[in-house]
């Protein structure tokens, strides 16, 4: 194939440079930054999660209000005697009644019916709450996810340059005889193996954002991040020491309890019968007179008592006590176990950064030792790989003190930073 050596038209190079520019346009306008936490987290009140919770509020305080109305009254137009044999075969003797009924509810059934229905609201409430901790709570974590992404790319790139300067510094020493072939391949070998890692840290640094995004609901995926959440995080003095008896689950798990006692209530109450009073006026044609009438309805509850509403709501008040129960043993557990986490979390990563730095320094000092010729290529390799190992391993235990941070948080009702949830 001919290289092609003539200047390029005009039109073909505005054509080359219109094209990059939108290419840049278009990669700025898919690559989004995400915003610092605190600000995304505001900017995803919409989310699809939430959106669910809060439509259970307005549910719940729909239901509230129709538990206030009181039953609909009716009117019934009748008449009688017309239409048929003599002497009924005209109007002439019709009697027509108006009648208005009013059911009348006994027992106090509304008066439990709207206790209920406010009962249900607060319920709904503390679940909306406890939504928005969740959410905050996986919100921290996705965030962390991607900055660690972030951090073992960066750290697989710090491997694939530290190989690539050892399997230099191998082909040098080849070069001049001071090596046998195989230990360049041994070299190029180790820089094969961490540039697949370097591959795969990618690989799972895009999910990791991927999975931001959906969170949120951002309409393009992020692909960095304003600012580090690792090594942020609420002070004790913030948080303060974690009462497991107002963690929003266990709140959560007393409006139900308290919810269920109320609708037991109102199954039992609707055991009463109530009364429909009639009150009318009817029209005699053959007598030309108007006589009022009134009356009331009483049901017989000789078949359905309502027996079945009440074990049923009875054994609901059972589940929710027992819920209960479970969830507060479970907070005070994840309370004790989250803060012993986090101190441990603490003292490893002081240990993990002084052995970054001490095998930082085994690494140095090898590199100097086999470029001299003083050590062999295995003894480089290893403590490039230790160097890498207590990398990660400071990463590691970042990770899991941000865990523990984030536990507590969430059970103190609060967001990574520390700001109260409402």
């Amino acid at each position: 194939m001919q290289a092609f050596r003539g200047r390029l038209p005009r039109r073909a190079v505005a054509g080359m440079l219109a094209a990059t520019c939108l290419m840049a346009v278009a990669q700025s306008a898919y690559a989004q930054v995400a915003p610092p936490f605190a600000t995304l987290l505001r900017e995803s009140e919409d989310a699809p999660r939430l959106a669910v919770s809060e439509a259970g509020v307005r549910q719940a305080e729909g239901l509230r209000d129709q538990a206030r109305a009181r039953p609909n009254p009716s009117i019934n137009v009748m008449t009688e005697n017309v239409a048929g044999s003599s002497p009924y075969s005209g109007f002439g003797r019709a009697e027509t009644t108006l009648q208005y009924s009013q059911p009348i509810e006994l027992g106090g059934k509304r008066s439990a019916r709207i206790a209920a229905g406010e009962a249900g609201v607060v319920a709904s409430r503390a679940r909306d709450r406890d939504a928005r901790v969740v959410f905050a709570y996986d919100l921290a974590r996705a965030y962390a996810a991607a900055e660690i992404g972030d951090r073992r790319v960066g750290l697989a790139e710090d491997e694939v340059e530290e190989a690539q300067s050892d399997l230099k510094a191998a082909e040098a020493l080849v070069g001049a005889g001071k090596e046998t072939r195989l230990r360049a391949l041994q070299a190029r070998s180790a820089l094969n193996e961490v540039s697949a890692q370097l591959d795969l840290a990618k690989a799972n640094r895009i999910s990791a954002y991927v999975r931001l995004s959906a969170l949120v609901g951002a309409d393009a995926p992020f692909a960095s991040l304003a600012e580090s959440l690792l090594d942020t995080g609420p002070s004790p003095d913030m948080v303060g020491p974690v009462d497991p008896t107002a963690s929003p689950a266990l709140l959560v798990a007393e409006a139900e309890r308290a919810a269920a006692a109320r609708r037991l209530d109102v199954e039992s109450r609707r055991a009463t019968p109530d009364i429909t009073a009639s009150v009318g006026v009817r029209r005699l044609e053959y007598e030309g007179a108007t006589a009022v009438l009134g009356g009331v309805t009483i049901p017989l509850h000789l078949f359905d008592r309502n027996r079945g509403n009440i074990a049923a709501s009875r054994a609901e008040v059972d589940a929710a006590e027992a819920r209960l129960a479970v969830l507060r043993a479970e907070a005070r557990a994840e309370a004790q176990s989250a803060a012993a986490e986090l101190s441990a979390a603490e003292s490893r990563v002081t240990a993990a950064r002084g052995a970054l730095a001490t095998a930082d320094e085994t690494y140095r000092l090898a590199r100097i030792a086999y470029e001299a010729g003083k050590s062999p290529l295995v003894e480089l390799l290893a403590a490039r790989h230790g160097l890498g190992t207590a990398r990660s391993t400071v990463l590691d235990a970042e990770t899991a003190r941000f865990e523990a941070r984030a536990r507590l948080a969430r059970l103190a009702g609060r967001t990574i930073t520390g700001e109260p949830i409402q």
